[in-house]
């Protein structure tokens, strides 16, 4: 699915409520569905920085798609993690890094978070696109 389908059904899911603690409430349960990242990844070599809670981040790159595993040790956290991986997950590098991810905007994210969890998204964001700016330039250099 292109990453702007995946975008769409989620500004559609979050329209569904007006009241943004309801909103809070879907994130969290999405947080409790993240499958569990691999143990070997839960160390400081994976933890993104810029984050107030602890977010564990892993990218492979399987048949030309990025897969992502992460975690956090905070329940909101957790659920805004879930969240970039639904979108990002199983997309090409290019598609990726070239991603505007207007979603956040769209469902009023960014507004609700306080600062530090805002800082952390966006630091979240940007590894992931990192990630995948490594991953296009080992595709690259072998062709």
């Amino acid at each position: 699915m292109l990453i702007s389908e995946i975008e769409e059904q989620i500004v559609s899911e979050f329209s569904a409520f007006d009241d943004w603690l309801d909103k809070y409430d879907m994130i969290v349960e999405m947080g409790k569905s993240l499958p569990l990242i691999d143990p070997q990844y839960k160390t400081d070599q994976f933890i993104i920085s810029g984050c107030q809670s602890k977010v564990w981040l892993h990218a492979a790159l399987k048949d030309g798609k990025v897969h992502f595993t992460a975690d956090s040790d905070a329940i909101i956290t957790k659920g805004i993690v879930s969240l970039l991986l639904r979108v990002l997950s199983e997309q090409s590098p290019d598609d990726i890094i070239s991603a505007s991810l207007g979603f956040v905007d769209r469902i009023g994210l960014k507004e609700h978070l306080s600062p530090t969890r805002s800082n952390g998204l966006t630091s979240m964001i940007k590894q992931m696109k990192l990630y995948a700016l490594v991953f296009k330039t080992k595709m690259n250099q072998k062709n």
